[in-house]
């Protein structure tokens, strides 16, 4: 008979033996495993920094996957484009996942929030705002001024929760030109009529209406950024000489939109202006190497971007802002 000789690598026998170890150790385990209970949903989740004085929280309203992203972010692009485009940034071609993320801002005197994410209906993918604002340590009758970038119903389906207004105690804020272009309209148009009559002009008493440049609050200040929608607005954060931008839906993809600024966008009204107003104010931030939150960034939502060539690299901040 001929002898079969086996050697064992070192490499090889340490994972033996780890394998057994570990096998040993699930088969000792596994009835005191199975008895643990179940935890269900996380607390919505909450980034907490500072921008000088200011501290700033993006909050979670939820996330969902849709199909077909070519058709959301990419409509004046050929196949192969957009194919290429994603093998480059690891992205599939036929799915994508959006995020939701308002932002309260503490100065010190007032609890300010940006857009009040998807609302109650909308759960349990999205519509969390009112628990990402406890998880922050706040309760929504804290907040103080409520802060509408624009009208789509993703930013003002939370304004009302059970018939009242989720936060009873603040003033509202939002662009003149953006209110006016949705009110002026027959409720029953479209869906965002018929949420604004329902969620926003119920408010509209306790209502401020700006122009661009006009301030919300001491070192909140708001700019016109149209194309998204005829009165979309983004807004500058600035305290003890720091600076953040709150950009909403001017990008809504940290690739498709950022890379390449002139790609059209289902959801933009108005498509080249869009796409120039993109170009405009991540120029600015790129020039100016300014922070900035998006709206539908991959949560936290806060980064920067670089110029890449004819358009620009997103830059997901690390520690930055805690220093």
């Amino acid at each position: 008979m001929t002898e079969i000789k086996v050697e064992l690598t070192r490499r090889a026998a340490l994972l033996g033996a780890g394998g057994a170890i570990a096998g040993a150790s699930l088969a000792g385990s596994t009835a005191v495993h199975a008895a643990a209970e179940k935890q269900g949903a996380l607390p919505a989740p909450v980034a907490r920094y500072s921008v000088g004085g200011f501290e700033v929280n993006t909050l979670h309203d939820g996330a969902v996957s849709l199909k077909e992203p070519q058709k959301t972010f990419a409509m004046n692009v050929d196949v192969d484009t957009f194919a290429s485009t994603n093998a480059e940034n690891f992205l599939p071609n036929d799915d994508f996942q959006i995020s939701f993320t308002p932002t309260l801002i503490n100065t010190g005197n007032e609890l300010v929030l940006f857009d009040t994410g998807n609302g109650e209906g909308a759960r349990p993918a999205r519509g969390n705002l009112t628990s990402a604002v406890k998880s922050a340590g706040y309760l929504p009758e804290q907040v103080d001024v409520v802060v509408l970038t624009h009208m789509h119903p993703d930013h003002i389906g939370g304004l009302m929760e059970g018939g009242a207004p989720t936060f009873a105690n603040a003033r509202y804020v939002t662009g003149r030109k953006e209110y006016d272009f949705w009110a002026g309209m027959d409720p029953e148009a479209n869906g965002v009529t018929k949420l604004l009559a329902s969620n926003v002009k119920p408010l509209a008493e306790k209502m401020t209406f700006l122009e661009d440049g006009g301030s919300v609050v001491s070192g909140i200040t708001a700019v016109a950024a149209n194309g998204h929608t005829p009165g979309h607005m983004i807004y500058m954060i600035e305290n003890d000489g720091k600076q953040l931008a709150l950009t909403a839906d001017t990008a809504n993809h940290y690739v498709w939109s950022l890379a390449h600024p002139e790609w059209e966008v289902r959801f933009d009204m108005d498509k080249e202006a869009a796409a120039a107003t993109r170009k405009s104010v991540f120029s600015m931030l790129a020039n100016d190497k300014i922070p900035f939150v998006g709206y539908h960034m991959p949560f936290p939502a806060v980064g920067y971007v670089e110029t890449n060539g004819t358009g620009f690299r997103y830059v997901p901040a690390s520690y930055q802002l805690q220093l």
